[in-house]
Formats: structure tokens, C-alpha cells, sequence
């Protein structure tokens, strides 16, 4: 049976549904999910892609990137045919799941970027190793299509109709952009639920080979971490791991590489490591710094707009980062304590952020950034609602130390 075949059967929609119901973080889309699966809407679709009917051309769009300028590339289907798409990346990714090794996390069942930060951190004497690091410019949209198709006809050698159904998205070169249509090479399309997968299944042979090797090693899509016992081992693992990036038509960012020695930080994931402490990565502090300024700003020109209390912006800028922090966020995305708590075993940069947050909170009460702003006591502050990150930290610890 053909895995296209499962698309069409109410039970695989039920359990997908059973599955993203689970997930911390994905409300509004498990009810989307729920109205799709009880309209049967997947029925047309599946009879059209069975038939061999033109499946809809994707759509390009740009989103801006954290804090930069810059613009990232992504596709989109038409939300009946994405949430077709979403079943079938949620089959493929469990079917084949056997075919990665153990040094790959990005999107597998049971496997998780926190995951990766465990091991890594638990390897024998990897406060002695040396480090590189190393991340794929645009990743998603680079890999060459030619390059992929064999490997994806390789692995579907079971599945004919999949890999004819697949290959005819990957070679599909128009794209609809604006009100046009163009025609472009577009990777695996960033933002297209199988380009998980793709992404995955695109680099299994380097992910291989150091699991083959047992060298310490981990990727999530296109960020990569390796760990040598001498400098002379990581630079000679380094220069392998960029030549057969080079080799599969990829680049790696010259600004995102990074070694580090025996007793020296070393970060991946958005998690800092060094002489045995877990923390946030500085990077990840700064990002949610500059998302917690840029916020500050606009509340405090929509107060000055509206001639409103100052107290009404605070409010309104912890409603906001409470939520970022603390709650589950509807677009999926997990919250600072989700992502953090459970792994890391400082508070330091925790610390860093409540302070700014009040910091913040002082300014949209008093408009002011001298030592006056200070009238406003902490006190006020957590009465007005904002939650502690270190408060929360250890209240979260407490059942796991209890036990």
C-alpha cells in the first residue's frame, strides 16, 4: 500500500489528530484540524492527486527574519492541500525514520532539539573536547532538486507512487508570486510541510558518516555541531564537513561558524554550554531583548497617540511577554519554559530578562529612563501581573526535586 493510500483513511486522520493534540503549543491548529478532518475536505483532494490532477502551484512570500533587515523566502499551498501535505510529512517522517542516525534531530518522532542539548552535554569528558560549529546558509531553499530526486527515488524504491506524486512537486518550477506566475529554482520551498523530510533525508550520508565514525555530532536541519578529542582532529572533521557541504551545491555561513576549546563556551540551538552549566544562549537573550525594546517603543508611541494612562501600556506589554514566556502560543511555537526550563541548570540569563522586562515596564509607566523610573517598585510591578522567569524556574523544579 502506497502511503498515498493512508491520506484518503479517516483513521490516519484521527490519529495525526490524537498526535497534534498532544503538542504543547498547537490549540488553534488542532481545531482547524478537527473542522478539516469532520468536513472530510481531504476527500477531493486525495481523489485529485490519485487521478494525477495538476496539484495547486505554491506561493511565494517573504517574512522578515529576526532581528534583521533581511527577508526570508517561503512557499505556501493552499491550506486544504497544506494540511494534505502535513498528514503526509507526519507518515513519511515515521516511516522512514529508520533510515537517519542517532546524530539527527530535526523533525523525528521522539527526538528533539532539547534532546540533542542532553546528549551532547552528557558525552564523557566533552568539557575537554574541542567544538565546531557550523550552520547552511539558506538551506532549505538551496538544495539542488536534481541532487535530491535519485536519493528520494532511492528511498521510495517501495513506493512508486509516492516518489512519482514527490518529484512532481520538487520539479515543478512555477510559482506563483504577486498576481504572477514565474519560474525559479526553489529548493526543497522553505515553509512546505515535506521539506522536513527533503531537508532530512538531503544530508543522511554526512549524518552517517559521524555516527560511523563516533565522533560526537549533532544537526537540526542546517545547524551542525561536531566534537573532537584535538584541535588537529576538529579542524581535519571541519574541513570534511564543509567540503561535502560544498560537494551537495550548499554553502556554509562564514559568520555563523564558530570554534571553541577545551573549557570555552560553545552554543547550538539557542543553549550555551561551558564547565558543565546550561544556559540560554547569549544570542537568544539579545533576540528576546531587542523583541521586548522594539515592543516597548511602539506601546509608547501608541500611548502618546491616544493620550492614554501609562499604566495601560504597561499592561499591555506584560499581557504580551507573559504569553511569549509562559503560555502556549497558538502558532505552535514553544514558550521560554517549555523550551528552557527542563534542561537548563542556571538562572543567569533568566535573571538578565526579568530585569529588562521590569526595566521596560518602568519606562512605559514614567516615560522616563533616569534613576526616577525606579519610584516604580518591583513590588507594583508583579502586582500588575508580569511573570518572574526565576520564580517560575524554580517552582518548576520543585516536583522533579521532591521525587
Amino acid at each position: 500500500m502506497s502511503l498515498l493510500d493512508k491520506l484518503s483513511q479517516r483513521d490516519s486522520w484521527e490519529n495525526f489528530y490524537k498526535y497534534k493534540c498532544s503538542l504543547t503549543g498547537s490549540t488553534q491548529f488542532c481545531k482547524a484540524l478537527r473542522s478539516f478532518i469532520d468536513s472530510e475536505s481531504y476527500i477531493l483532494i486525495c481523489q485529485a492527486i490519485d487521478s494525477g490532477k495538476e496539484f495547486p502551484l505554491p506561493r511565494k512570500s517573504f517574512i522578515s527574519k529576526q532581528d534583521t533587515q533581511k527577508k526570508r523566502v517561503v512557499y505556501t499551498y493552499p491550506e486544504a492541500e497544506n494540511m494534505v501535505l502535513k498528514l503526509l510529512t507526519h507518515l513519511l517522517l515515521r516511516k522512514y525514520d529508520g533510515l537517519f542516525s542517532d546524530g539527527l534531530y530535526s523533525f523525528r518522532p521522539n527526538r528533539t532539539a532539547k534532546g540533542a542539548i542532553r546528549k551532547l552535554t552528557r558525552t564523557p569528558h566533552i568539557n575537554e573536547m574541542y567544538s565546531y560549529k557550523a550552520d547552511i546558509s539558506d538551506y532549505f531553499n538551496s538544495i539542488p532538486v536534481e541532487k535530491l530526486i535519485p536519493m528520494l527515488k532511492e528511498v521510495l524504491s517501495d513506493d512508486e507512487r509516492l516518489y512519482v506524486f514527490l518529484s512532481s512537486l520538487l520539479l515543478e518550477k512555477r510559482v506563483i508570486d504577486g498576481s504572477n506566475i514565474i519560474i525559479e529554482d526553489k529548493g526543497i520551498m522553505a515553509g512546505t510541510p515535506l521539506s522536513a523530510f527533503y531537508a532530512d533525508l538531503y544530508l543522511k550520508e554526512l549524518d552517517k558518516y559521524f555516527a560511523e565514525s563516533d565522533i560526537p555530532y549533532g544537526r537540526y536541519s542546517d545547524d551542525i555541531i561536531l566534537f573532537a578529542e584535538s584541535e588537529q582532529n576538529c579542524m581535519k572533521y571541519a574541513e570534511f564537513l564543509r567540503s561535502f557541504i560544498n560537494e551537495r551545491g550548499l554553502h556554509i555561513n562564514p559568520k555563523k561558524e564558530n570554534f571553541s576549546s577545551p573549557g570555552e563556551e560553545w552554543t547550538f540551538l539557542g543553549f550555551s554550554y561551558k564547565n558543565g552549566v546550561i544556559d540560554i544562549a547569549p544570542a537568544s537573550v539579545t533576540k528576546m531583548k531587542n523583541k521586548m525594546r522594539r515592543k516597548t517603543r511602539a506601546l509608547r508611541r501608541w500611548r502618546q497617540r491616544n493620550e492614554l494612562d501609562g499604566e495601560k501600556a504597561a499592561l499591555a506589554f506584560i499581557r504580551i511577554f507573559n504569553s511569549k514566556l509562559f503560555e502556549c502560543s497558538d502558532n505552535s511555537d514553544l514558550t521560554w519554559n517549555k523550551w528552557f526550563f527542563s534542561v537548563i541548570n542556571t538562572d543567569v540569563s533568566l535573571r538578565i530578562i526579568d530585569n529588562y522586562a521590569q526595566d521596560c515596564v518602568r519606562y512605559l509607566i514614567t516615560g522616563k529612563r533616569t534613576k526616577s523610573r525606579f519610584n516604580v517598585r518591583y513590588e507594583d510591578i508583579r502586582r500588575s501581573g508580569l511573570r518572574s522567569l526565576v520564580h517560575e524556574y524554580y517552582a518548576n523544579k520543585k516536583p522533579a526535586f521532591q521525587s
